[in-house]
């Protein structure tokens, strides 16, 4: 069953009274996706993308669509800190950029000239490498200006754009250190950067998982109808029950074999994920297990994330050749 109430295709979508998010399918590694929010000749971005190139074009979309209000952008959100939701900040470096303070913090030590050197060394790192390549092949990290976040805030932070109240909601970490939420209270529109994947497997990067089941709490309870996630399709509340459930369930079978002495990575090939077979990306699970493991007591952490992640893709899909 498809979680999305809108058709999974590229570009920029109307929803309604001057909103519109910028979809990337297929909402994998990096496809990550946007928002604008105008009302009279103001804007707000939410999220830029992992490179100027994919940037660009989004922005020229929004032009077209709205050419008076994003001649300049006045406000960019920035979700979390990932790199896929803020590397093409430069490019509206004029915007007021509001952050959790600790998504600023965790930018300012993930510079994309990080990135761009552990791409260029890829091709040297056996298993590890193809994975990176795999997954972020695609995407152009040479040449990025980092630009962080002018204004920081913790907990909550009220702001308008023209006469539209938006509500920034901390619930990080969970995903990532400081990750939040962009509502819009008269629009009945929520953005939730990467508090919601849709029909792809979440990353428990930092934890705890109580903070982004409260999230998803806090969302259930607003009264919405659209929203937009991080990555995926545009949803409802059943994709947000979805995230919920995956949630849950992931912490309760994780807690099973932790407690029976599992290694992380037996623990992460043992779980099924059957009731999630549709959903892409099902590799994360091991990422999620290991920071489950660590808010069980583990001090187990692997040194090579991303090289363990193509283990378990290669044998997972082994089990179902």
């Amino acid at each position: 069953m498809t979680l999305g109430i809108r058709p999974f295709s590229h570009g920029l979508h109307d929803v309604g009274n001057r909103c519109y998010a910028w979809i990337q399918p297929d909402g994998g590694w990096g496809w990550s996706n946007a928002g604008l929010v105008v009302d009279g000749d103001k804007s707000l971005l939410v999220d830029t993308l992992f490179d100027l190139k994919l940037t660009r074009a989004m922005l020229s979309a929004m032009r077209d669509a709205e050419p008076v209000a994003t001649r300049t952008i006045d406000t960019l959100v920035n979700t979390h800190a990932d790199p896929d939701h803020c590397n093409g900040n430069e490019l509206v470096a004029e915007a007021e950029i509001i952050a959790s303070r600790a998504a600023a913090e965790e930018m300012a030590i993930r510079s994309p000239d990080q990135h761009a050197a552990i791409m260029r060394q890829a091709p040297g790192m056996g298993e590890t490498g193809r994975f990176l390549l795999e997954a972020f092949g695609a995407f152009d990290f040479e040449g990025i200006k980092q630009t962080l976040p002018t204004k920081t805030f913790e907990g909550e932070y009220r702001l308008r754009v023209g006469d539209k109240p938006i509500v920034l909601k901390q619930f990080g970490p969970c995903h990532t250190t400081g990750d939040i939420l962009v509502y819009l209270p008269d629009d009945r529109l929520i953005f939730t950067g990467d508090i919601l994947f849709i029909e792809s497997h979440p990353i428990l990067w930092v934890g705890p998982v109580a903070n982004w089941i409260a999230a998803c709490d806090y969302i259930l309870e607003l009264p919405l109808e659209i929203v937009v996630p991080g990555h995926g399709p545009i949803t409802d509340k059943r994709g947000v029950r979805a995230m919920r459930d995956y949630l849950v369930y992931v912490r309760k079978e994780a807690k099973i074999r932790f407690e029976a002495g599992l290694s992380v990575y037996d623990a992460a090939m043992d779980i099924s994920l059957a009731d999630f077979d549709s959903w892409g990306d099902a590799e994360r699970i091991v990422v999620n297990v290991t920071t489950l493991y660590r808010e069980f007591g583990s001090t187990e952490q692997p040194a090579d994330p991303f090289g363990l992640m193509a283990k378990i893709r290669q044998e997972r899909e082994g089990r179902r050749n």
